[in-house]
């Protein structure tokens, strides 16, 4: 087990430690080390064990419809993240996935649609998809081009989404389209599309390096009631940015989880493996690589949980969770690294946990907003301070 030292920081309360440590014990007992060949399958099992055991209530929002508090609660969200993801690349993505895919009926949906969905996805019955992106619209979600048009009681979906993590196994997906109340982001609405509705269908499943159900959408002539829009009209893409504050600081946690692990496998192999007459730990040079990684674990955990104590004290963390984004993912592929060339020809076996923490961490460098775009958001919110104080 990872050191869990961190758990006495201030940013935590007594109820964040015992989260943690009993989802813990609980992973060690439940969570398959090592993915099997049929991914769905396991997706759907570790959904439904997940809500068996009560974790999934933490990923939505509002006791009468499952949850453990009438808001998420950040620090709980990264911990759970971390903490799965040290296990299991795949229970961190089916946990995530419940919350994220459920998050924007949690913050914007009617009464009616919370009760109708938030339960069945806090028991892991109803699986959660969050279909944002698109073929041209990506980084640029404002340039997206999926269209709803209102036709008496209901609006017709037509266009794709791609990229769409639970896409073929959901039972739910949360669908923005263009409404077109105004140009660009103001005219984006979210709307609830349940699985099977004649129009929507999947157009591909997509293969990625680290296995998890993963699809291109398509809809032409998918109709849904107007009941099933999530909001205001044109008020989508304000809510799919609000749904991504709560959960991307939770991405940060999911690659220190990564990180974690990939420095414990790292340990116990320089502390066990002998060369030429001694322990691959007693050389200067697997010290220091070994410093390097765990004073990179601590930054990103540190930036982390910054940013998710801040945003549970209700402040604004735009500048904080792009940092803690950035540095937690690009830290973990460099810890991850290191890891493998610690182990030499074992780290790139197939299956060997650092060869799968290799596969895992690169899409956390691209998703919910890529690496690139949280250097812009980072310096965006640096000049935005700097014109509202004036000259520093």
């Amino acid at each position: 087990m990872a050191d869990t030292a961190f758990l006495d920081w201030p940013f935590f309360e007594p109820r964040h430690r015992d989260l943690a440590h009993g989802l813990e014990a609980w992973a060690r007992e439940h969570v398959p080390q090592a993915h099997g060949h049929d991914v769905d399958a396991e997706c759907r099992a570790l959904v439904r064990a997940l809500g068996q055991g009560g974790w999934l209530r933490h990923a939505v929002a509002g006791t009468a419809h499952g949850g453990v508090a009438e808001a998420i609660d950040t620090r709980a969200i990264c911990l759970m993240r971390e903490t799965l993801a040290r296990h299991s690349g795949l229970a961190d993505f089916a946990f995530a996935m419940q919350g994220l895919g459920s998050g924007a009926i949690s913050l914007g949906g009617s009464a009616e649609q919370r009760a109708a969905w938030l339960p069945r996805v806090a028991r892991g019955e109803a699986i959660a998809a969050f279909a944002l992106s698109e073929p041209e619209a990506g980084s640029d979600v404002a340039a997206m081009a999926c269209a709803a048009r209102e036709d008496g009681g209901d609006y017709v979906l037509d266009g794709e989404k791609t990229w769409i993590s639970n896409g073929g196994i959901a039972d739910v997906y949360v669908v923005f389209a263009r409404t077109g109340e105004a140009p660009g982001a103001r005219g984006i609405s979210a709307f609830i599309v349940e699985a099977g509705t004649p129009g929507f269908e999947i157009a591909e499943r997509i293969e990625v390096i680290a296995p998890h159900p993963l699809a291109r959408l398509r809809f032409a002539g998918c109709r849904v009631p107007a009941a099933h829009r999530i909001g205001p009209a044109g008020e989508g893409f304000k809510l799919a940015m609000r749904t991504l504050d709560v959960f991307r600081t939770s991405v940060a946690a999911a690659a220190l989880g990564f990180a974690r692990r990939a420095l414990d496998e790292a340990l116990l192999r320089a502390t066990t493996r002998r060369m030429f007459g001694q322990h691959l730990a007693d050389f200067q040079l697997t010290q220091a690589k070994l410093a390097q990684m765990a004073t990179t674990v601590d930054s990103a955990a540190l930036l982390t949980y910054r940013a998710a104590w801040q945003r549970d004290q209700g402040r604004n963390v735009t500048r904080e969770a792009a940092m803690a984004k950035l540095c937690a993912t690009e830290g973990a592929q460099q810890v991850i690294d290191a890891a493998v060339q610690i182990f030499g020809g074992l780290g790139v076996v197939s299956d060997m946990p650092v060869e799968r923490l290799y596969r895992e961490i690169r899409a956390l460098r691209i998703y919910e907003g890529a690496t690139e775009v949280q250097q812009l958001i980072i310096a965006r919110e640096l000049l935005k301070d700097v014109k509202e104080r004036g000259q520093p």
